[in-house]
């Protein structure tokens, strides 16, 4: 970090809901205290890097740039899933380049140093001279790629850059609670159930909305229709994670009023009308409902850009492709609404004067939730 560096005031942030402001201003528009937030909130925490069905099958590998780091996703040949660094233990060279399946092993296309799926370097040729695939000064044990600590839950990866987050099942042990009654098998929809959104904002403002109803009757009207605002309820767990519930989710039918995906098996009565919309801090968005579940990645690219890659899974790997078409197409309607937003509040942060707001201490709690997490990881990396 730079030596001149301003360390922004944060401690109006971590006061009760009733008395808070928000974060300042900074830490949308200043890229030297994005780089600090990036180390305290992202690269020290769990955060989400991609799902699982980006790499759908055993060999699969995808790279992927995340915050500047050059990270390789790849499903090994028993179909576990790792994160590597995208790099030749050798002289730096990137591995892979796109998307592809690993047949055999990772070749280096620089000199073909090979790893196995599992990250292991297996073969080293010519690293003796011509002819001579050995060394005794190059220990193919000790070359092995450099793995990212990573979880999968709900099919979302999740990483720990910093390696020194306390385990995932622990940090977020409650929120895994509260849904365990979702933790059978899910199904990605495949191609169409997917998609990204470019938001030219802040991630934090992302969730910052997400996390909320409040706007529902202004920015949702449509929502609002048949799930008011009176409908909802808060979630704000301080220092764990928060979000917004629903008492009328209403299921998604076919034309002749036949519900158009099965249910999750095993849900209690209360999940016949109701769902919850959690940020898993600091950049997954999940939803949850009795017939379909979704999964939002904010890819951080910079302090005003970011992109949201949207996955739907299901209780059945046979569901009717028109069905999931349509449901993939209303909430894209959903979530396109609320970029306009987003952005609006990204460009209000340059108005010299704004203190980062206030919160209505009924309706915006699970925002000041998020607000205060943020804060607090920054104040524990600051000490």
């Amino acid at each position: 970090m730079p030596k001149d560096l301003t360390l922004t005031n944060i401690e109006s942030v971590k006061q009760p809901v009733e008395i808070a402001n928000g974060l300042p201003s900074a830490h949308y528009i200043d890229p030297w205290v994005f780089e600090e937030e990036t180390e305290a909130v992202i690269k020290a925490t769990w955060a989400g890097l991609a799902v699982g069905a980006d790499v759908p099958e055993p060999g699969d590998a995808k790279p992927i740039t995340f915050l500047g780091l050059p990270l390789l996703l790849l499903r090994d040949n028993d179909g576990a899933i790792h994160v590597f660094e995208n790099i030749c233990r050798h002289r730096g060279m990137q591995l892979v380049s796109e998307a592809k399946k690993i047949v055999g092993a990772i070749r280096c296309p620089y000199h073909s140093w090979c790893y196995s799926t599992k990250g292991a370097l297996v073969s080293t040729p010519h690293v003796g001279g011509a002819g001579h695939n050995t060394h005794p000064a190059i220990v193919k044990s000790e070359l092995g790629l450099n793995e990212v600590r990573c979880h999968v839950w709900r099919d979302v990866v999740f990483i720990n850059i910093s390696g020194n987050a306390p385990e995932f099942e622990e940090v977020h042990s409650d929120l895994m609670d509260r849904w365990s009654e979702f933790e059978g098998p899910i199904h990605h929809g495949g191609d169409d159930s997917k998609f990204e959104l470019q938001l030219n904002a802040n991630y934090k403002l992302a969730v910052e909305n997400y996390c909320e109803s409040y706007h529902l009757p202004w920015v949702h009207p449509g929502l609002n229709s048949y799930s008011r605002l009176e409908d909802h309820y808060n979630i704000a767990e301080y220092g764990k994670f928060s979000g917004q519930g629903t008492l009328v989710y209403r299921q998604f039918k076919t034309g002749d009023g036949k519900p158009a995906f099965p249910d999750f098996p095993g849900l209690s009565e209360q999940w016949n009308e109701g769902a919850e919309y959690i940020t898993v801090y600091p950049n997954v968005l999940l939803g949850i409902q009795r017939d379909h579940a979704y999964a939002i990645i904010l890819e951080p690219k910079s302090f005003d850009q970011t992109i949201e890659h949207v996955h739907f899974y299901y209780a059945s790997d046979t569901t009717s492709e028109k069905n999931r078409q349509t449901n993939t197409m209303q909430w894209r309607e959903v979530f396109e609404e609320d970029i306009f937003v987003v952005q609006g509040m990204q460009s209000g942060r340059y108005a010299p004067t704004f203190d980062g707001g206030r919160f209505s201490p009924v309706m915006d709690e699970p925002t000041h939730c998020y607000h205060n997490w943020v804060a607090s990881q920054i104040s524990a990396f600051r000490e």
